[in-house]
């Protein structure tokens, strides 16, 4: 991802993810990285296929790309916190029964980063 293509993810309210079909899901950014996670692992839907696929399709406003896809479910505490506040910031107006969710264990070994 360039440095454009990455500010384009980052800025997004929401990407569309699409293994199959475009799924609208939230998108979060930690360093040069965007992270995206199911609120439970599925083993169908969107996160089953992105994941059995290793790639996907993404779009946000003004930009669809190509990405690969990394689970990277255990996460190492640090990042682990650096994500879960992402997401508390970026979303936390949807108050604790929207983002609540996003920040669970559960949620957090749903964790995949795109490149």
């Amino acid at each position: 991802m360039t440095p454009e293509e990455l500010t384009l993810v980052c800025a997004a309210e929401e990407l569309e993810i699409a293994a199959r079909r475009w799924t609208p899901i939230w998108v979060v950014c930690v360093g040069a990285h965007p992270y995206v996670r199911s609120w439970y692992r599925r083993d169908t839907g969107w996160f089953a296929h992105v994941l059995k696929a290793g790639r996907a399709a993404v779009r946000v406003p003004g930009l669809q790309i190509d990405v690969t896809v990394e689970d990277i479910g255990a996460l190492p505490a640090g990042l682990r916190s650096d994500i879960d506040a992402a997401y508390r910031t970026k979303y936390g107006r949807y108050g604790a029964g929207g983002v609540g969710p996003m920040v669970t264990d559960a949620a957090a070994a749903t964790t995949l980063r795109l490149s």
